[in-house]
């Protein structure tokens, strides 16, 4: 597979609106509704990159920093960090925006690895990710470094069972 593309070209940002049923009694968003955001924009770089089906196989990490509350403006920014043979590693930034002050922060960030499949929902080979940019050598050298923990991890625990 000679292809080739670099984060850039599958990034995906999206924003939300956090309303009242999205939030708990203290007025901060549910972090399963920030995940679910999440999971999705992160889908879409996922498929945009490899121009196939896709499935969420794990969510790496996540990591809340800042509450996010209602009525605050939500810009979710995802893109490709690295590829193996079938899978991808999707990095997610989380930014909340107080709309009445335009103050932002980094609200949670995360890493999730999906699987391309093909037309018979079995592993497909993936479009190699081409990083350009000094922050994208940054998160591809990260997220190879994350890659090889968790199949450390892997092997430790299936060698424990």
């Amino acid at each position: 597979m000679s292809e080739s593309k670099s984060p850039s070209q599958s990034a995906v940002e999206s924003r939300y609106l956090v309303m009242p049923d999205q939030a708990n009694p203290s007025g901060t968003a549910f972090g399963g509704v920030i995940m679910g955001w999440i999971d999705m924009v992160a889908s879409l770089a996922a498929q945009r990159h490899s121009k196939t089906n896709i499935v969420t196989v794990g969510i790496d990490s996540i990591n809340f920093r800042h509450p996010i509350y209602i009525g605050d403006h939500v810009l979710l920014k995802a893109c490709v960090n690295y590829v193996s043979r079938t899978s991808m590693e999707v990095g997610v930034q989380v930014i909340k925006e107080n709309p009445l002050t335009g103050k932002t922060a980094r609200a949670t960030t995360a890493h999730l690895t999906f699987v391309a499949l093909d037309e018979n929902r079995k592993p497909t080979p993936v479009i190699p990710v081409l990083p350009e940019t000094d922050d994208e050598k940054r998160r591809y050298e990260n997220a190879k470094l994350r890659v090889k923990t968790r199949k450390e991890l892997l092997k430790k625990i299936r060698t424990a069972d």
